[in-house]
């Protein structure tokens, strides 16, 4: 981490641990929702607290994986999922401290997973990706898992968006040397990006809004055959007139 005032570490600890126990508990009620045991559980949990800061370190290879080597991230993201298994979080209130809890870690974990490639001297394309793959990846693996397409692929509100913009915010304030300030700024920003694309319910074009396509593919093929006839047609009757 970058030479940065100790009270902002201190909060940035904090809410990391916090965003372990919250992912685990989200890991576990989709766990609880599909009915599965306590096993089911604890393994889903631990993919989506920690999924995404394990995929960061494998690719950086730079030692062993952080949720690996502190073994209180693997009993966080568990206790998290355990939560749920005796309390039932269920209601508009869990929903909304789910989302806005969750905002938060996003930018949380965009800002680290960014600032650790900018450490280890990884350009910035790398860092944004970091960033972006801590604060989205757990939750893609967790979707994989469970055999859904995951959620970041499209149909939903922004949430890999914030993320890159917050790595993206934190890239250019280090680049500016302004690592404390950039810190906050990149946290809130996507944090707050996050939460008003819920309640606007901001998505991203699909390939459909670009190019929408109402034919099956035999319907399509069987149209561009006929275009290519009707081509060839054309340019035979336009060399026998010559």
């Amino acid at each position: 981490m970058p030479t940065v005032d100790p009270t902002i570490l201190a909060i940035y600890q904090s809410l990391d641990l916090i965003g372990v126990v919250l992912n685990g508990a989200i890991g576990g009620t989709i766990a609880r929702q599909r009915n599965f045991d306590i096993i089911g559980v604890a393994f889903l949990a631990l993919f989506s607290a920690l999924g995404g800061g394990m995929l960061r370190d494998t690719l950086m290879q730079r030692g062993t994986p952080a949720a690996i080597a502190e073994p209180s991230y693997m009993g966080m993201a568990i206790a998290g999922g355990l939560i749920v298994m005796v309390i039932h979080l269920d209601g508009r209130s869990w929903e909304l401290f789910r989302i806005h809890g969750d905002a938060v870690i996003l930018g949380v974990w965009a800002v680290t997973g960014s600032t650790k490639a900018l450490t280890y001297g990884m350009p910035w394309a790398s860092a944004l990706f970091m960033g972006m793959l801590t604060a989205v990846g757990g939750g893609m693996i967790r979707d994989i898992a469970t055999g859904s397409v995951p959620s970041i692929f499209g149909g939903n509100t922004l949430y890999a968006t914030p993320a890159i913009v917050s790595s993206a915010t934190m890239v250019a304030f280090h680049a500016a040397g302004h690592d404390a300030v950039g810190m906050i700024a990149a946290t809130t920003l996507g944090a707050g990006f996050a939460i008003l694309a819920y309640w606007r319910g901001w998505v991203l074009p699909t390939s459909a809004d670009w190019a929408p396509i109402k034919m099956t593919p035999a319907q399509l093929a069987k149209a561009l055959k006929r275009a290519e006839r009707k081509g060839a047609r054309e340019e035979r009757s336009r060399l026998n007139h010559e």
